[in-house]
């Protein structure tokens, strides 16, 4: 369960992530709500040798719109009737790309030190975009349970209406 934060409202959102691994596939589902309105995204695909492979993203609120990851034609194509674009070594979509960094720091947390950017193509419903992350510094954060030391990422916005992103792993 997540707070979420939003520059749209003047409020705070309730936000749940439900994860499922069944062997080599996963499949991760946030959903943000407020005042009987939700929002939901999905991200189902494949583990292999580098972490996650999506193959589906979705985003509904009011309707649907979904993008496709074809590894062997190496293409993304979209619902909406957006074009499709080509598919880069790495790309994950706006779900995945938050469990993705967790597997990256972990597996070689020595390489992303304060400073370095990692660089993922990110797939949303209607388009591709390269997401740049610069990690931070460790933090201390309050949390209910404690304290606990976090690596912050932050993913700055490139154009007008991009979203910032915060994590904290």
């Amino acid at each position: 369960v997540y707070r979420v934060d939003a520059n749209k409202f003047p409020f705070r959102l309730g936000s749940e992530l439900l994860w499922l691994q069944q062997e080599r596939s996963y499949q991760a589902r946030l959903s943000i709500s407020a005042f009987g309105q939700s929002r939901v995204q999905t991200s189902r695909g494949q583990l292999d040798q580098f972490g996650l492979a999506p193959e589906r993203f979705s985003d509904k609120s009011r309707s649907e719109v979904a993008a496709h990851f074809n590894r062997v034609q190496g293409l993304v194509s979209f619902s909406a009737n957006t074009p499709s674009i080509p598919l880069q070594p790495g790309a994950q979509d706006r779900q995945s790309v938050l469990v993705q960094l967790a597997v990256l720091v972990a597996s070689e947390p020595k390489i992303f030190s304060p400073g370095a950017t990692l660089r993922v193509q990110t797939i949303g419903p209607r388009e591709g975009d390269l997401w740049l992350f610069t990690f931070g510094d460790m933090e201390t954060l309050d949390l209910p349970g404690g304290a606990l030391q976090a690596l912050k990422l932050v993913r700055q916005p490139r154009q007008t209406y991009d979203q910032k992103l915060e994590v904290w792993l």
